[in-house]
């Protein structure tokens, strides 16, 4: 009797180790906006993918685009999803496998408060303009659009969007970059009380990117992103982040992000 009450003792023991040293798979997603906004974002889909995967998820994030970019190089998350010229970086120098992105079309817009007397680009001159961190692709857009119409100032970077909002409301900042999809995300209160001051052309936005240690899973992750997209809490999701469903990237349109992904490359060295 003592010597079966100790075997499955043992087998307990055993058991609990195993489930201790069970890592979670980390769903790494850019910094877009908050970290609270993020996790409740994204609930619904770790849930989804822990039933897929039969082990925890766990979704994680980085405090700026540029040191997400650093740990997502490093292989620190097991699927990224971050905007396209990150994606394009991770695919040429980290071996990343893209999956998916979003039907909605991601753009880049300039904010400013909707009673600003800033009109046109060049009202902006000299005035403080935001931006969510140096890599981020809404903030290389703004960078290019200002040089481009002959403007240099330097921008003072936020954590997230609804911030940039905020501030400007605040008269702390002429505008903003930020993507069209977080604007939408604003509550309708703040949305009425801002303006585009320009938008940007449709761009890669938010993709998902396999980890190259990981190209096992990628069947199981197909289906279970595909499942999801069907369910209902995967519709609500789409629904309520204005997102319209999952679709396959079009051809060369990772690639078209060659030039912005070199600046984040650049400002990881």
């Amino acid at each position: 009797m003592r010597r079966t009450f100790v075997l499955i003792l043992a087998a307990w023991a055993s058991g609990q180790t195993m489930a201790q040293t069970v890592q979670p798979f980390r769903l790494g997603v850019a910094p877009h906006t908050s970290a609270r906004v993020i996790l409740e974002m994204y609930q619904p889909l770790r849930l989804h993918l822990e039933q897929a995967l039969g082990k925890p998820v766990e979704v994680v994030t980085a405090p700026d685009f540029t040191e997400f970019a650093r740990r997502m190089m490093h292989l620190d998350y097991d699927l990224a999803i971050t905007t396209g010229h990150q994606a394009r970086l991770a695919q040429t120098d980290a071996g990343y496998t893209p999956l998916i992105t979003y039907i909605a079309d991601f753009r880049a817009v300039t904010l400013v408060a909707g009673d600003s007397k800033v009109k046109q680009i060049s009202d902006l001159k000299g005035k403080q303009v935001l931006g969510l961190s140096s890599t981020s692709l809404v903030t290389l857009w703004g960078q290019h659009w200002l040089k481009s119409n002959g403007l240099s100032q330097p921008l003072r970077y936020i954590s997230a969007s609804d911030s940039v909002a905020h501030l400007i409301l605040e008269n702390q900042a002429a505008a903003g970059f930020a993507s069209l999809a977080n604007y939408q995300s604003l509550p309708r209160e703040l949305q009425s009380k801002l303006r585009f001051l320009a938008i940007s052309e449709p761009m890669a936005g938010r993709v998902y990117m396999l980890n190259p240690q990981q190209l096992a899973l990628k069947s199981t992750l197909d289906s279970a992103l595909q499942n999801f997209a069907q369910s209902d809490s995967g519709k609500s999701y789409f629904v309520k982040y204005k997102l319209d469903g999952y679709r396959m990237l079009k051809p060369k349109e990772l690639e078209a992000m060659d030039p912005f992904a070199a600046e984040v490359r650049q400002t990881l060295k």
